[in-house]
């Protein structure tokens, strides 16, 4: 018996679609934490807040001389809006838009 190996487009497309959006998936929930915990004035020298700003810091260094950067002060905590942390969730979700509809059109040619 010959097994016959099936190349399936839809499937590939679809996969790929799916790594795509998962690993941008990962990447805006780091975000939205880190913007979270900056807007709530969380405790940096917590574990978890510092390992999720030490992480999230990476994909932000692109980003992080647009706007500056609105503090302000509590009685006990200070929070932070950081612009930067908004759009850069937005360029990452545009760009996994972006590499998504390539891989339609390169699959679509093929």
């Amino acid at each position: 018996m010959t097994e016959e190996i099936v190349r399936k487009p839809d499937e590939e497309r679809f996969k790929a679609r799916r790594v795509v959006y998962y690993i941008v998936g990962v990447l805006e929930t780091l975000l939205a934490f880190r913007l979270v915990f900056k807007i709530l004035g969380a405790n940096p020298d917590s574990g978890f807040v510092s390992f999720i700003y030490s992480i999230s810091q990476v994909f932000l260094i692109p980003f992080s001389t647009i706007f500056r950067s609105a503090a302000t002060e509590g009685i006990e905590t200070q929070a932070v809006l950081e612009p930067s942390t908004i759009i850069a969730m937005i360029v990452y979700a545009v760009i996994a838009w972006g590499i998504v509809k390539l891989f339609i059109v390169v699959r679509e040619h093929d």
